[in-house]
């Protein structure tokens, strides 16, 4: 082969190698171009809200979280890992005014059912109980022996409230007197709501308390429409306040004659958390937590779980 033929060849080789460097420098100019701009891409802030349907799992059971209907915040965020369903955590709600409660028509049906039929059979066959318990207040306390008071339920609507009386007379004035006079004891109420020594309890109260058998009359509250067997513990108006964003939550339920709270520890939790049981009693309601919830409450009066 003759030099001119090499020299041919060779400058063709040089040109063909500086075309696949000069392709190779812009394949990597285009990669790191690509890399900067999906990383320019990426969200600095709040991460983006969850599509409508996406997955939540409480605890023991997984299901859709619907949105409220005016916002495109979720009206409640995942627990993280298994826990017990009477441990009374969850995580914050969002405030909206949309609904929480999980419960269709015919199976607010259904629950209404159980309500009057529960509350029929007990005075069917705990009769003679409720007219000795009337017989002992009348005897031991004098007064009155139903204790009224008005409670906000479904809708935000107030009712008259009955329990039997196991306070003195003059409860509220006592009560005022006995706060301006003891921080600790103005702390405890600040914070439960509840006082351990609390004055206004007569000893046959104390006692109707420690069984609950002073929680009986609101079977009359149940057949009246006013309240469930089982829901969120009836609240005070002065108490609206304490549930914060999570009132729309509470209304649209009624309340309990037993609950989430009434298993879970009743008076040895503070009032924040007892808002928080509400709450996941109303995300997770199934008529087999109604179920499980009365069956438990058997064994925490029978042991006086929680009482005072």
């Amino acid at each position: 082969m003759g030099r001119s033929a090499i020299s041919v060849r060779a400058v063709t080789f040089s040109r063909e190698g500086a075309a696949v460097r000069t392709s190779v420098f812009k394949a990597t100019e285009t990669v790191a171009f690509c890399k900067a701009f999906v990383r320019s891409r990426r969200p600095t802030g709040r991460p983006k809200q969850p599509d409508k349907n996406r997955d939540v799992n409480f605890s023991h059971t997984t299901f859709k979280a619907p949105l409220s209907r005016n916002s495109a915040t979720p009206m409640y965020e995942a627990v993280q890992g298994p826990e017990p369903l009477w441990a009374g955590r969850m995580a914050p709600a969002a405030s909206g005014p949309g609904s929480r409660y999980c419960a269709s028509a015919w199976q607010r049906a259904v629950k209404r059912s159980i309500d009057i039929a529960g509350a029929l059979l007990f005075f069917t066959l705990f009769g003679p109980l409720y007219l000795g318990i009337v017989i002992a207040i009348a005897l031991n306390m004098g007064g009155p022996v139903h204790y009224g008071q008005k409670r906000l339920g479904r809708g935000g609507r107030g009712f008259r409230f009955y329990k039997f009386r196991s306070m003195h007379v003059d409860a509220d004035e006592m009560l005022e007197r006995h706060l301006a006079a003891d921080p600790a004891a103005r702390l405890q109420w600040s914070r439960y709501q509840k006082l351990d020594q609390d004055p206004r309890i007569t000893p046959l109260g104390r006692f109707l308390r420690r069984t609950s058998l002073d929680e009986v009359p609101q079977l009359f509250n149940v057949l009246k429409g006013d309240m469930s067997l089982v829901g969120p513990r009836p609240c005070m108006e002065r108490q609206r306040s304490l549930y914060g964003e999570h009132w729309q939550g509470y209304c649209e339920m009624r309340p309990g004659l037993t609950g989430l709270w009434q298993v879970s520890g009743r008076n040895k939790l503070t009032y924040a958390q007892r808002v928080e049981l509400d709450m996941r009693y109303a995300a997770e309601w199934s008529l087999w937590l109604d179920i499980k919830i009365l069956a438990r409450t058997v064994w925490v009066v029978l042991s006086h779980h929680g009482a005072s």
